[in-house]
């Protein structure tokens, strides 16, 4: 894209100029990414379209690996294993079940907490429907003009 309608040579494609909205819009789809990341990749490497391109990919790899569980990396088991609240024994099972990504691995030890506590739930509703079933009993005994004591 050119800054400049008029020039049109191959040097002035190769350049990014911030101060136009529509070249914003241009790389900001360009290279997947919003115009607040693509200012500051040009802030970072300048304006050269190759070198935002080349340092944006490597931004989306790094965050990409971010969410990788390492198991080589000691530092790593420990961390997650922290995290998760799980012995490091247990991520290595969990990490070979579902795969090294943390959310996968995240949501694969999670549920077991959360069965505990629908099923505390259940049993609260359980006994909220017996004492309402012995209140109904007395209700229909005193309409049908039968007296009885409850205790």
């Amino acid at each position: 894209m050119a800054d400049n309608m008029a020039k049109r040579g191959g040097s002035d494609r190769s350049l990014i100029a911030l101060s136009e909205a529509y070249e914003v819009r241009y790389w900001s789809k360009k290279f997947k990414v919003t115009p607040l990341k693509l200012k500051a990749a040009v802030k970072v490497v300048g304006r050269s379209a190759r070198k935002v391109e080349a340092y944006i990919k490597l931004q989306k790899h790094k965050a990409s690996d971010r969410v990788l569980i390492a198991l080589s990396q000691p530092y790593e088991v420990s961390y997650w294993s922290k995290r998760f609240k799980v012995t490091p024994a247990r991520l290595r099972a969990a990490v070979k079940t579902v795969g090294r990504s943390s959310k996968k691995v995240g949501a694969y030890l999670s549920p077991k907490k959360a069965v505990k506590k629908k099923t505390a739930a259940k049993k609260k509703t359980v006994v909220k429907k017996k004492t309402v079933v012995k209140k109904k009993s007395t209700v229909n005994t005193a309409k049908k003009g039968v007296r009885k004591r409850t205790k």
